[in-house]
């Protein structure tokens, strides 16, 4: 489902361009737009889909991180134009997703436990904040393709880090504060009075982000040397 919805994304991004760059028609729409205005402002929605990357103390088997959930989220644009090819963005958003951990039953080797124990529901809603820098190309007739990449910090407010009870009474832990880099691209589209951006990018987390069991022997946490954030961001920006 995943690999579905982001090649339909591809998709549509070079649909759309193809379109622009070879039709016979060359009207020059939105000639006054606003990436000329040394600051602009827009908002943007769209899809995303979290996972985790685990790095293990012991050679076990993997815990598996269903890949057909999808989330969604929506913010707020501010752009700093630098020169014509570049631009420093800000883009504040919310962000909800939900992932499904799934263990091993090796896991429990020795353990009394029941199907439950099995499954982790990690629900996450952050506040995410990125700095990007976007570089882009010349503009050709109706559009401008361009790669963006930066840092960003978010606040996952589902975390539980100070919540007491761990695993073992059914809360999975994770760190308040994330932080990522990301890397993407995309084209914008000057329409007739707005412009409008679909892009695709990849966030990855830079810290350790588990809270561990109290027990150090805990079958959800025990194994696990690091846990990471990373995910794709389908993003329709409107400026």
């Amino acid at each position: 489902m995943k690999r579905i919805l982001i090649f339909l994304a591809f998709f549509l991004v070079f649909q759309n361009a193809s379109a622009q760059l070879f039709t016979k028609e060359k009207v020059t729409n939105n000639p006054d737009p606003k990436d000329e205005e040394l600051l602009s402002w827009g908002y943007f929605l769209g899809l995303n889909s979290y996972d985790f990357k685990f790095n293990y103390n012991e050679d076990m088997e993997d815990i598996l991180v269903d890949d057909d959930t999808f989330g969604f989220h929506l913010g707020l644009v501010g752009d700093l134009r630098i020169n014509n090819y570049l631009n420093l963005r800000l883009e504040p958003g919310v962000f909800f997703t939900t992932r499904n951990l799934r263990y091993k039953e090796s896991y429990f080797a020795g353990m009394e436990f029941n199907d439950s124990d099995l499954l982790r529901e990690v629900k996450s809603t952050y506040i995410h904040v990125p700095l990007l820098l976007k570089m882009s190309t010349k503009r050709i007739n109706n559009f401008k393709p361009f790669v963006v990449g930066g840092v960003s910090a978010a606040i996952n407010l589902s975390s539980n880090e100070d919540n007491p009870n761990d695993n073992s009474s059914g809360e999975f832990r994770m760190t308040k504060n994330t932080y990522f880099y990301e890397i993407g691209f995309g084209i914008d589209f000057y329409l007739l009075h707005f412009k409008f951006t679909p892009s695709i990018r990849g966030i990855f987390a830079i810290n350790d982000e588990i809270i561990r069991d109290n027990d150090p022997n805990s079958p959800w946490t025990g194994n696990i040397a690091k846990m990471q954030t990373r995910g794709v961001f389908i993003n329709f920006t409107f400026q």
